[in-house]
């Protein structure tokens, strides 16, 4: 059985120990995927996992066996960067950049749960379709830390691209 890693199959780790962070960063060599606490407390480490963000810091490898893993490398095309990657340039939703892939990664699958109308913590009906309100964006960003203070940026760059069909 193999992992599929930005739709390529690449062979699982030979040790079931290993993380699926070290196993991208080690052994796959994709280092945009970044280790920050090794907790799951900063979000560094956020991958997609059939769509789904996960934190990759606390996941094995071989849990995701015959599943699809895409990381901040995946997301470009032959056409250039993914719309959201975009947004984060003309945002200034980064400063050191360390973050940067996460807080991407992350915020496509947060788009994709508030499309499933899964509501967060400041929803405030539990039963209506999400609005992408900056107060949401923020509260469902909140796993994701940026040290360097570019918050805003970052809120302003989804907005503008993955929330902006949900946005009110």
């Amino acid at each position: 059985m193999s992992l599929i890693v930005n739709g390529e199959a690449v062979a699982p780790p030979s040790d079931p120990r290993v993380s699926l962070l070290d196993h991208l960063r080690e052994a796959l060599h994709l280092t945009g995927t970044k280790k920050g606490c090794n907790q799951g407390a900063c979000g560094a480490c956020t991958v997609l996992v059939d769509g789904e963000r996960i934190l990759s810091c606390l996941a094995l490898a071989v849990q995701y066996e015959g599943r699809s893993v895409t990381t901040i490398e995946g997301l470009a095309g032959e056409d250039g960067l993914h719309p959201l990657q975009q947004a984060f340039i003309e945002h200034d939703g980064f400063q050191c950049g360390y973050c940067t892939p996460g807080q991407i990664c992350s915020a496509i699958g947060m788009a994709a749960e508030a499309g499933r109308g899964v509501p967060s913590h400041v929803s405030a009906d539990l039963t209506a379709a999400v609005a992408l309100t900056r107060e949401e964006v923020q509260e469902r960003m909140s796993g994701n830390l940026c040290r360097c203070g570019a918050h805003n940026g970052i809120v302003d760059a989804i907005r503008a691209t993955v929330a902006a069909e949900w946005a009110a």
